[in-house]
């Protein structure tokens, strides 16, 4: 197995430095610290204000922790928070659907899937933990494009078809967003997947800010009545699941 890389390992000592620091270094100190040439400091550190991991004081031209790398450390504690809130609702929501359970969370335009529960009986099921959906095309991505006005707005473009059902027309994407957003929840039928539908509802947190999605995946008979509609006892134990969850996350309107 190859060995460490050594820019890398400097580069995370430089950053573990500023972040139990001052939080405002200079290229001296934090080459001292560290027993680095000053030039091989200030290239790592030129490297990583290039992609935003530290920024640099233009008046003292000292350097802190940057907003790129906060983000990512608070989008890691959000998912983790979200997640171990939400298990045992999405259990109990198994369990009293019959279907699958997924909760997830934007990404790059798409929906991530970070819970997982398979549906409650002995069929051969494949976890979802860690896969990219399309958002236009699944309940759960209806949901967080509804509640995400730059996220809706970059979905200007050509849309995916993946059935002869999906939504590939950005107007008509929008007017089902509206509709999500007017009912509290969305719902899919055969637009990712030819024979399965799905129903999710919001998952607020504090502020009410929708923090991810929770929702519910099966056969299309078992999902939806005779209307093609989604029966409204599961449309309302998915609602009450994501409200749930949203309330453990100190959400005080859902």
């Amino acid at each position: 197995m190859p060995g460490p890389v050594q820019s890398i390992e400097r580069a995370a000592a430089i950053l573990r430095l500023l972040a139990r620091g001052s939080g405002r270094l200079g290229v001296s100190e934090i080459a001292g610290s560290l027993g680095l040439a000053r030039g091989t400091a200030h290239g790592i550190l030129r490297t990583l204000h290039g992609v935003g991991f530290v920024e640099q004081d233009e008046e003292t031209g000292k350097y802190r922790l940057g907003a790129a790398l906060l983000h990512l450390g608070t989008s890691y504690l959000d998912v983790n928070e979200l997640r171990s809130r939400a298990i045992n609702w999405a259990d109990a929501l198994a369990a009293r659907s019959g279907e699958a359970v997924r909760i997830g969370t934007p990404l790059d335009g798409k929906v991530l899937v970070v819970h997982h529960v398979f549906r409650p009986d002995d069929t051969l099921q494949t976890l979802d933990v860690g896969a990219l959906l399309p958002a236009h095309a699944t309940a759960l991505g209806k949901v967080l494009l509804a509640y995400d006005a730059g996220a809706a707005a970059a979905l200007h473009g050509e849309l995916e078809p993946f059935t002869r059902r999906t939504t590939t027309v950005p107007r008509e994407l929008a007017r089902m967003l509206a509709e999500v957003r007017d009912m509290g929840w969305a719902a899919e039928v055969e637009e990712m997947t030819v024979g399965e539908a799905g129903v999710a509802a919001p998952i607020r947190g504090q502020g009410g800010l929708v923090v991810g999605a929770m929702g519910i995946t099966g056969a299309v008979e078992r999902i939806c009545g005779p209307g093609g509609r989604p029966k409204p006892t599961l449309v309302t134990g998915v609602r009450d699941a994501a409200r749930a969850v949203s309330r453990d996350l100190g959400a005080s309107r859902w």
